[in-house]
């Protein structure tokens, strides 16, 4: 009987940044051009043991990072409305917050990037992160670009008002609650979206190439199927702004937007292995905390890493659901005893 042959779409074998730039394809230059890439491959990554202590970010740093790249367009569009008198018309607006968009996830890849060279990566001493593999850089990129233009398009569509400044449309007693209550709703959506593509034998095949990465990185957030990315980037956020609307909270798309930025922020750190304890930045974190239901980075790293078809550790935002439905998992170096609280980190903010 002859051996079984493998899908090539299934290899996560990285070669083609070793070749010479002149063969690289328009894809793989933007990325080096931008720096997306999860490591320099010119540098040393820091191996750790497992038992080695780890710095952690504090909340206050995450929740400012987040802050920051949220509201930078939004305050352009007021000085702009503001210094001429014209409201941005709902083109424009779909132009400038795709921009944010994009310039946002870039700027925190780059980031968790230096990061993973001052700190290193979870499991780090069995093996490194992924990169993007030879047959998916084009792919790769493009889910970067629809996701970008996508996100964004929608929060206008649906919610955007030329008439309204920001700074006045803004409901700015609700948002604290917003940005809390939006990441756990919007995780239990995912949490079952995300279990019934592991536990389904029709859905698997839709979630399968996601999981070929054992070690991710923030790029394979993007490595997915068609089906995929539509749930992850439309589907579920729609569900959770059609949840929040109909639970009487405002979600005009200035605070829709800022929710977003949340969440992405959760995203692209979550799938980066990083070696440093952090939890994602949400009002919600006292709620979490006392149900100790936070989210850390190695809960969605064992994810990968020791998932299959049958996993764990559904939760992309938080632990919540994955505590109340019976499905977390024992963490092995994001333990308590393992973090030097006298270490904490400072994000670095601008470019």
């Amino acid at each position: 009987m002859g051996a079984i042959e493998r899908n090539p779409k299934d290899s996560m074998k990285s070669t083609w940044r070793h070749k010479d730039w002149s063969t690289w394809s328009h894809q793989e230059k933007m990325m080096d051009v931008l720096r997306a890439h999860p490591t320099d491959i010119k540098r040393e990554v820091p191996v750790h043991a497992k038992t080695d202590s780890m710095p952690y970010v504090p909340h206050s740093q995450a929740h400012k990072w987040v802050l920051i790249h949220a509201f930078w367009p939004i305050i352009a569009q007021e000085l702009f409305t503001r210094a001429t008198g014209y409201r941005v018309h709902i083109a424009a607006a779909a132009v400038l917050y795709m921009i944010a968009f994009k310039a946002n996830a870039i700027h925190e890849i780059s980031l968790l990037r230096e990061l993973g060279h001052q700190y290193g990566h979870l499991d780090g001493d069995k093996h490194e992160r992924d990169q993007v593999p030879d047959h998916a850089t084009t792919s790769v990129w493009r889910s970067l670009e629809l996701t970008g233009a996508l996100r964004p398009l929608m929060c206008i569509a649906l919610t955007y008002n030329k008439s309204a400044l920001p700074s006045a449309s803004m409901p700015w007693l609700w948002l604290p609650l917003e940005i809390g209550l939006y990441g756990i709703i919007l995780d239990f959506f995912f949490y079952w979206y995300h279990r019934c593509m592991h536990e389904s034998d029709t859905l698997w095949q839709f979630h399968r190439t996601h999981h070929l990465t054992k070690h991710p990185n923030p790029l394979l957030s993007l490595y997915a199927d068609g089906v995929q990315e539509a749930f992850d980037i439309v589907g579920i956020p729609v569900l959770t702004w059609g949840a929040m609307r109909l639970m009487g909270l405002p979600m005009g798309f200035f605070d829709w937007w800022v929710c977003h930025e949340y969440v992405v922020f959760t995203e692209l750190w979550g799938h980066s292995g990083l070696r440093v304890w952090n939890t994602p930045a949400t009002t919600a974190t006292p709620f979490l905390q006392f149900f100790d239901a936070e989210l850390i980075t190695e809960d969605h790293d064992l994810h990968h890493r020791q998932g299959w078809k049958s996993s764990h550790s559904y939760g992309k935002q938080t632990r919540l659901w994955d505590r109340i439905f019976g499905t977390t998992t024992k963490r092995i170096e994001m333990s308590a005893d393992n973090i030097d609280w006298n270490a904490p980190v400072a994000l670095r903010m601008f470019w």
